[in-house]
């Protein structure tokens, strides 16, 4: 709200000889780094209170992995407050309202939407499992998967819709795939005087394609940062990571000079979105304060459902999905365990009436627990995992 209140008051500013002191208030990359700055002061201000909170409220992990081995490995994390994700998002909300076009622009509020919504599911969730011994026996222990599956998909459908409808350019979208154009290689002048037509090989969806588009990569993520949530610092610290290339991603996207020079997408006012990403890195980059080994408390699903969701819009709004797959190797990589391990369980029972395993446990974090790295280097060795996919997409822009 200080953006648009700003903005209402801009001729008596003006008058008064003030508006020189606020003019910063409408370059959007001051904005998004202060975003940063101010979900980071946010999180360190109230963590200790959220933690304290939490921890009256016995509010505790107690993990349970249905492996012996591994239920040794992680027995220090039982009592660690959980649902610290109130934090994380509750300082990402403060910030997108204070620094975000939050009257105007439609990707703003249908990111506070989705913040909110996913949030709500995630706390229910956590809410219900960790509360469970101090109610009724047989009380529920956590939302089904199918009812946390269809909120996800309901929000995603919704998102879909009205983010198709944020904007009627035929930029806003295309499917940008890599290495692809999505415009013809024009000079920097005349793009400035008359904006380049899409190649005509460039796919442009239409409503019905585009919000499946979006509702799957809001729920594949979402899950897939639930599903990286297993260890101390693991999912804050590679969020962080994929949250600050989707900033410079979200600034090439809005602005038509660096879009037309890079030959990706233009998606005028999308822009805007730089606050929402810089106030996720900020609120990580704090989180993982306490987050880190050992770990004073974890983001639960009320943090990792909403947070991956997001991203996921972001990604999808600016029309980089694709990217974020490469970004976001090591969420995919987690989810694409489960399913695969899963999956070839049941088939070998079916089978052969011997189900059998491709990793040790999964997630694959765990797979490399148990094959002898510690915690800190299951961790450390994502980061920087993630940090080279990061580098490759970002060197992949260029590939044209």
């Amino acid at each position: 709200m200080l953006y648009n209140l700003t903005e209402l008051l801009q001729r008596w500013l003006d008058e008064a000889g003030l508006y020189p002191l606020v003019m910063v208030m409408f370059q959007l990359e001051f904005r998004a780094f202060c975003a940063a700055l101010l979900s980071f002061a946010l999180v360190l201000a109230f963590a200790r209170r959220v933690i304290g909170w939490l921890r009256r409220q016995k509010i505790g992990d107690t993990p349970e992995f249905h492996h012996a081995e591994l239920n040794q490995l992680m027995s220090s994390r039982a009592g660690t407050p959980t649902m610290g994700g109130i934090l994380i998002c509750g300082s990402i909300l403060v910030t997108v309202l204070l620094l975000g076009d939050v009257l105007h622009s439609r990707y703003i509020q249908l990111s506070i939407i989705i913040l909110l919504w996913l949030v709500a599911v995630g706390s229910v969730d956590d809410w219900l499992k960790l509360t469970a011994s101090r109610r009724a026996p047989g009380s529920r222990d956590g939302l089904l998967p199918w009812e946390k599956l269809l909120f996800q998909v309901g929000i995603g459908l919704i998102a879909g819709f009205f983010l198709y409808h944020a904007d009627a350019s035929p930029d806003a979208h295309v499917l940008n795939l890599p290495l692809q154009r999505t415009y013809p290689p024009t000079p920097a002048l005349d793009s400035i005087v008359q904006p380049p037509s899409i190649t005509p090989t460039v796919i442009i969806f239409g409503v019905f394609a585009f919000t499946v588009l979006t509702c799957f990569f809001i729920t594949a993520t979402s899950n897939a940062m639930n599903i990286t949530d297993g260890m101390d610092g693991l999912a804050c610290g590679t969020l962080l990571v994929a949250a600050i290339v989707f900033m410079v991603f979200t600034w090439i996207s809005g602005s038509p000079r660096a879009a037309y020079f890079l030959l990706v997408p233009h998606v005028p006012g999308a822009g805007e979105l730089m606050v929402v990403t810089g106030a996720m890195a900020g609120a990580c980059l704090g989180f993982l304060w306490f987050n880190a080994s050992p770990a004073s408390v974890f983001m639960g699903d009320t943090g990792a459902l909403p947070l991956g969701g997001l991203l996921a819009f972001v990604a999808v709004a600016i029309r980089q999905e694709v990217l974020l797959v490469l970004v976001g190797g090591v969420f995919f990589a987690e989810l694409g365990s489960v399913a695969l391990q899963t999956g070839w369980y049941k088939w070998t029972r079916m089978r052969t009436g011997t189900p059998r395993r491709i990793f040790r446990c999964a997630p694959l974090h765990h797979h490399f627990h148990l094959g002898g790295w510690s915690e800190v280097q299951v961790v450390t060795r994502a980061w920087i995992v993630a940090i080279v996919l990061a580098m490759a997409a970002l060197v992949s822009l260029k590939l044209r």
